[in-house]
């Protein structure tokens, strides 16, 4: 048998092409540019940054927590406040209005809209930065949409250090505004200094018993589209407000909540609620509250966080999954109780 000698060339016989071949380079981080670039307030390096601290890619993570820890001597400066309300009462309005208002007189304001997550994609539904357009456009706002990923009270769990990096980028105002009344906005509450409730006219007392627990939270009520042939009833409503704050336990030792008219159509109340808001950094400040609660603010985060990472790190060890598939297997048939299952899972390596 002879073999003859194959032909030195690209298996079709076609001469190699010339064309060039992409190879996936190593991301870089420049740390020291972007450091230098949110300190004096580039809207471009500060979204970046946020990427980085939303991804989760491990080095994106470790360049965005490098970052942020470099970050956090100009950080703490601004009034942090959140905003919920039910679906419809307009929160995306009001913070559009006011922000600009804000903005206008010259401060620097930054909200942090959390939509409710796309199940299909992870992303943001509502796009609440195609909804406040006005504010999007002026130099002195900044708005990040984030989606909700999930969490509690639909919050992000990277919203508190989106928000560190804000401060730093010299926004002295935050807006936060929540997915809506509905999940636990206890969330909100522990992230923020001052925290507000929009609701409309015309709810009846059936209603009564759901925003009980929203109320207690809240640090001032916001009677909204307190305009036209809704304004006699909208002061009403605050009347009726007012009374009912007396028998809750305020939200703020030292502060008394209340409620207030505010029509972003017409753009009225905005100087009343600017004003309650600086009186109420006065008053905390003086007694010390102010400074005590971000403290416990902080240590909360630390715990919050920690209970993540614990579950993640477990989770991502080799074969704790279908060890809790199994388990929950068991569960349904009635062979083992929940308490055995977790120590099973805890305690038997």
């Amino acid at each position: 048998m002879h073999v003859m000698n194959g032909i030195e060339a690209q298996h079709d016989g076609m001469i190699a092409s010339k064309r060039k071949r992409f190879v996936r380079k190593e991301k870089t981080y420049e740390i020291d540019e972007y450091y230098e670039e949110i300190c004096e307030g580039s809207r471009l390096h500060l979204s970046k940054a946020i990427t980085l601290l939303e991804s989760r890619a491990e080095a994106d993570q470790k360049a965005g927590q490098e970052l942020l820890r470099r970050l956090l001597p100009k950080t703490g400066e601004s009034i942090r406040i959140g905003i919920t309300g039910v679906p419809g009462a307009g929160k995306s309005t009001f913070i559009e209005s006011f922000g600009l208002k804000l903005a206008q007189a010259g401060h620097k304001v930054a909200v942090l809209a959390i939509d409710p997550s796309s199940t299909v994609t992870g992303g943001s539904i509502l796009g609440d930065k195609t909804r406040m357009e006005a504010l999007a456009k002026h130099p002195n706002a900044f708005i990040r949409p984030s989606p909700s990923s999930g969490t509690l009270g639909g919050v992000h769990k990277k919203t508190r250090e989106t928000m560190l990096l804000c401060e730093a980028a010299g926004y002295d105002i935050i807006l936060i505004e929540t997915v809506g009344v509905g999940q636990s906005e206890t969330v909100v509450r522990g992230m923020v200094d001052f925290f507000m409730l929009l609701v409309l006219t015309g709810a009846g007392d059936e209603l009564q018993g759901m925003k009980k627990g929203i109320m207690e939270l809240a640090d001032c009520i916001i009677v909204h589209k307190a305009d036209g042939d809704n304004l006699k009833l909208a002061k009403k409503t605050v009347r009726e407000y007012r009374q009912l704050l007396h028998f809750l336990q305020p939200a703020t030792p030292g502060w008394t909540t209340t409620a207030l008219p505010v029509s972003s159509l017409k753009r009225t109340g905005f100087e009343t609620v600017w004003e309650t808001i600086n009186v109420f950094r006065a008053e905390m400040k003086a007694s010390g509250f102010w400074d005590e609660r971000r403290q416990f603010q902080t240590k909360d985060w630390f715990h919050s966080l920690l209970r993540d990472q614990l579950i993640d790190r477990f989770f991502s060890k080799q074969g704790k999954k279908e060890l809790v598939s199994h388990l929950e297997k068991q569960l349904l048939t009635g062979e083992m109780t929940v308490a055995s299952a977790v120590d099973s899972i805890l305690y038997d390596e």
